[in-house]
């Protein structure tokens, strides 16, 4: 078995005992309203992991980020990057659907972000791509950034890697595919900051 497969088995086993724990948690009372929770999909070795906040109506019905209104518009962003969804990895914070599409409330994120947590830890990217605000606060705590959270309209697109040598993701916000469903004029701006990507492929 060579190195790349080895390291893939075991990467695997970690995302297993996470989908595991995700399909009986019962951690917030989210499980009740959900139909499918949304784990996450994509490439175990990608260089680049996606973070959205939580599943909407169409991923809450079929169990797959991102394959709604807000999907579509993601395949477009990832394919004006020169990427395909087989290259990377896509996940949320929350793994089931808020009712109504509601934001996700502090104590969920508080709940179900050791799961994300798990995710990055096992899959260890390159880039971490956060889609919308909620991600992007949680994520720039997490990985050491809290003292350049701004407004999401102030940092979009920008990139942001630890000076030390310490092994860390580098973090890029981006705004939320949703924004861009019925504004064209921020999908212009997505793709625009999606362009920030192409070095990392």
């Amino acid at each position: 078995m060579g190195l790349d497969e080895n390291k893939l088995k075991k990467i695997e086993k970690k995302l297993l005992a996470v989908k595991e724990e995700v399909i009986n948690c019962k951690k917030c009372p989210l499980y009740k309203s959900r139909t499918y929770p949304v784990i996450g999909e994509g490439n175990h070795l990608a260089k680049i992991f996606f973070v959205g906040e939580a599943p909407g109506f169409w991923e809450d019905k079929k169990g797959r980020p991102f394959c709604g209104a807000a999907g579509k518009i993601l395949d477009e962003l990832l394919d004006s990057a020169g990427l395909k969804r087989s290259e990377v990895y896509i996940s949320n914070i929350l793994k089931c659907r808020p009712p109504n599409n509601r934001d996700p409330m502090p104590e969920e994120i508080e709940k179900c972000s050791k799961y994300i947590e798990r995710q990055i830890e096992a899959i260890k990217p390159e880039v971490i791509c956060c889609l919308g605000r909620y991600s992007m606060k949680f994520l720039m705590e997490k990985f050491g950034f809290e003292k350049e959270l701004l407004p999401i309209s102030k940092i979009h697109g920008t990139i942001f890697r630890h000076k030390s040598k310490q092994k860390s993701p580098i973090i890029i916000p981006f705004y939320h595919p949703a924004v861009a469903v019925y504004n064209k004029k921020m999908k212009e701006i997505l793709k625009r900051d999606f362009l920030a990507l192409r070095k990392f492929k």
